[in-house]
């Protein structure tokens, strides 16, 4: 029922081809039926994702899905009554779901969509007028919630091949001793947001499975049907390798926690620019402490089986963390890139990151230098700043140099899949300087600086 479709003759399955059949007949119905967005068999078509991986989906239900995607984006029939905000919704989820679904089948396949980040439920900044956040709370909250299902979720798959009431990625299973480390890391990462949420944490059991159930327990009640169907969709694995869906979900957390970040450092540009250097300095500490509470995870990638990673990712060509913008974002957000950087593969990699950079994208290195020269930072605020600054950079160097030493591990002197050079590439990079030395001293600059306001 598992079986491996090859990309020549694959082999006979009975189960496997009913399943298919299956899937391709709802998909026609719902064409068919009047393509109901509120419809569309998305069990089905997962199921069939999974029973394959994405790399190798039958092209017959690729077509079908291709078609599904033109059903979804034609107009509303003439004389048709206006949809409703939750139609819309529909809509845009499901539109979201076929980008996701149809990457490879339009050659255009990379991180964002393997990730499918479009599913999830990013942290986003809302600014009102004067600059300042709408709802920090909401916004903090809201990734707090994402990183804790993620991790949840992952260690509810764990429980659920241990206790063999799963098919799902059957190749290459973990030893016991390795899934219940997995409970412990896992655990841990989720503790201290647990604690934010104030929800109940299960870390006093002395049982690891047992601690992982609680935890997935307490998260599954508070979740929303919208919040579990958008999780369940967003595992779409290349591949049969069961350790595929922990790094799919330690990747995907660690997007949610640097979108977050994004968005404390524009706060932190917005409260500089007006004149409030304690709102920018707690806003840094914030995003400090962030960072540092999530490292956590790479312990938990750091548990991938080395050989089940280097099966996968030959399916995962053309998608490569160099292509995160959530990361970009934050780099750029801390201090405008220099040339040779905008001009390397990193940002050409994310070309609305780079353009606006280019179009003069506010930093907080250059609001910190703007506020010393409008006279709006005390030598109090100064030396806080510049405390926090520096305590921000230590935390994302410390990221840098932990990221590399886990992708040494596991891919040694390999080629990245995004066309990078891999470790050689991050060796490169993460001792590039996050603020430049004594960012509160109003230095000359080359150019006109911002002074602030919503980057976006």
């Amino acid at each position: 029922m598992w079986l491996l479709r090859a990309r020549s003759s694959p082999p006979a399955s009975v189960d496997f081809e009913i399943a298919e059949v299956r899937s391709v007949r709802e998909l026609m119905n719902w064409l068919s039926g009047g393509s109901n967005p509120d419809s569309f068999p998305y069990s089905e078509v997962l199921a069939e994702f999974h029973r394959t991986g994405k790399h190798f989906v039958a092209n017959e239900l690729l077509a079908l899905l291709d078609q599904a995607r033109t059903a979804s984006a034609a107009p509303p029939a003439c004389g048709a009554a206006a949809t409703t905000a939750g139609e819309h919704s529909s809509v845009r989820f499901l539109r979201n779901f076929l980008d996701v679904a149809l990457d490879k089948w339009d050659g255009r396949y990379d991180y964002q969509t393997y990730l499918a980040l479009k599913l999830l439920r990013m942290p986003r900044a809302k600014f009102t007028d004067d600059g300042r956040v709408a709802d920090p709370a909401g916004m903090r909250r809201q990734q707090d919630r994402l990183y804790l299902q993620l991790i949840a979720d992952a260690l509810a798959f764990e429980l659920a091949t241990e206790a063999r009431t799963t098919d799902l990625l059957p190749q290459q299973r973990p030893e016991p001793a390795l899934v219940v480390k997995r409970y412990r890391l896992g655990i841990r990462a989720a503790s201290p947001v647990l604690t934010r949420l104030g929800l109940p944490a299960p870390v006093d059991n002395p049982e690891p499975a047992a601690a992982a159930a609680a935890l997935h327990a307490v998260v599954v009640a508070d979740q929303s049907a919208a919040e579990q169907r958008e999780l369940r969709l967003s595992m779409l694995p290349v591949y049969l390798v069961h350790d595929e869906y922990l790094f799919i979900r330690v990747l995907q957390a660690y997007e949610c926690t640097f979108a977050l970040l994004a968005a404390e450092l524009q706060s932190t540009i917005n409260a500089l620019a007006g004149g409030l250097p304690q709102p920018a300095a707690n806003r840094l500490a914030y995003a400090r402490d962030l960072l540092n509470l999530s490292s956590p995870l790479f312990s938990l990638m750091a548990s991938m089986q080395p050989e089940s990673f280097r099966t996968f990712r030959v399916h995962t060509e053309g998608a490569s963390a160099v292509q995160s913008r959530s990361y970009k974002l934050v780099e750029s957000l801390c201090r405008t890139p220099e040339e040779p950087r905008l001009a390397s593969i990193a940002y050409r990699s994310v070309p609305e990151v780079r353009d606006r950079v280019l179009a003069g994208q506010p930093s907080v290195e250059q609001a910190c230098r703007a506020a010393v020269r409008a006279g709006l930072l005390t030598e109090p605020d100064r030396r806080l700043l510049d405390k926090r600054m520096g305590e921000f950079a230590a935390a994302l160097i410390q990221w840098r140099q932990t990221h590399y030493r886990i992708a040494t591990r596991m891919l040694g002197a390999r080629s990245g899949t995004g066309y990078t050079e891999g470790t050689p590439y991050l060796a490169a990079v993460r001792s590039i300087p996050v603020f430049t030395t004594d960012t509160t001293t109003p230095l000359p600059l080359h150019r006109a600086e911002p002074t602030g306001g919503d980057p976006e």
